[in-house]
């Protein structure tokens, strides 16, 4: 004899949405207030803006500055560099997309190897090739806009992570002079602000050049970001060579490896891996820093925001040239964000 019995479903305000609903807005009589409260607060803010960016906004000041917004005072005939430029980073991202979604091993070291050239070739490109008739040079010192801050963030950025790994590394040295070195240069960089390292880049870099050789201000602003990121590039290192445990020292030294061996090939990596989130971090902090170059005399995006409201036409339009500006650090910062958190995933941080 079969006795057919019969499966009830969970209420429908247990689960799915309704359920979600119920247990994470409105719980209790004070979860629903705050929830009404909440989101009657964000429809308002979200009105005005909305109203302001489609009915009262001048929009007119960036469609008519847009060429100064992007290059600044970079030669219109020679733009054609920075769309090269800018195809080739589209290349190289779109291939190591490839190379990282299929996993393909073999292949990340030659991608890492053309990321260099690429980068290297950008600066040569966007610089010119001294005095070749066909490809003249264009002083680095009239970059400015979104192109500056683009350069400033992506030189820092390579720059100073090298620069950070070593020295986190002399930190932990056993040398005591490369130990006190590199000790003292990451504490008094990190006791100062950045703009403080803007000035005495400017200031201090000339006086231990010989006279022949001239950096532009663009450069000097280069070196400053690179120093001041390098430092807190260490104590994120240092921070990730402190988590691994002692057994991973002595795993390495009992397959025959020598010191250097072990912390390159077992530890670093596993300290590197481990602190991806506050490095990336520290170089979206690092990209957003390079506004304070203003100070200084060069105009980043900010810096020609802020310029282009004084031509008459445009007076009063502060509001819109800092919305589009802003607009443009929050896609930068979340590209960075974004491509921080699918190397997360792809070497599996935080879940082995």
């Amino acid at each position: 004899m079969t006795v057919d019995v019969e499966v009830m479903k969970p209420p429908r305000t247990e689960v799915g949405a309704l359920g979600w609903l119920r247990k994470n807005l409105f719980g209790t009589w004070y979860d629903a207030l705050l929830t009404v409260g909440s989101v009657a607060f964000i429809c308002v803010v979200l009105y005005g803006v909305f109203n302001w960016a489609l009915n009262t906004a001048k929009w007119g000041v960036v469609t008519t500055n847009i060429k100064v917004f992007m290059v600044g005072r970079y030669p219109y005939s020679e733009v054609w560099r920075i769309w090269t430029s800018v195809g080739l980073f589209l290349v190289m991202a779109l291939v190591s997309l490839v190379v990282w979604k299929r996993n393909v091993t073999k292949a990340r070291r030659g991608v890492t190897i053309a990321w260099v050239i690429v980068l290297l070739l950008t600066i040569v490109l966007l610089k010119g090739f001294g005095d070749l008739p066909l490809i003249p040079s264009v002083p680095i010192n009239i970059w400015s806009g979104l192109m500056l801050t683009l350069a400033l963030g992506i030189v820092g950025i390579v720059a100073s992570f090298p620069m950070g790994v070593l020295l986190a590394l002399g930190r932990r040295s056993s040398l005591p002079v490369i130990k006190v070195f590199c000790t003292t240069y990451i504490e008094g960089i990190r006791g100062v602000p950045l703009i403080s390292v803007l000035f005495m880049s400017m200031l201090m870099i000339p006086l231990f050049l010989p006279p022949s050789i001239r950096l532009d201000n663009v450069l000097r602003a280069m070196v400053a970001m690179t120093l001041f990121s390098a430092a807190y590039v260490a104590e994120n290192v240092r921070g990730g060579l402190q988590a691994i445990p002692e057994g991973q020292y002595e795993a390495g030294r009992a397959v025959g490896l020598n010191e250097g061996l072990v912390m390159v090939l077992i530890v670093l990596p596993q300290a590197l891996r481990a602190m991806i989130p506050a490095i990336v971090g520290q170089f979206i902090s690092l990209y957003k820093d390079t506004s304070l170059v203003v100070i200084v005399g060069l105009l980043d995006i900010l810096g020609v925001a802020k310029a282009v409201t004084g031509q008459r036409e445009w007076i009063g339009t502060q509001k819109e040239v800092f919305a589009f500006a802003g607009v443009i650090f929050f896609v930068t910062c979340s590209a960075l964000s974004y491509a921080s958190r699918r190397l997360e995933k792809q070497l599996g941080v935080g879940e082995r």
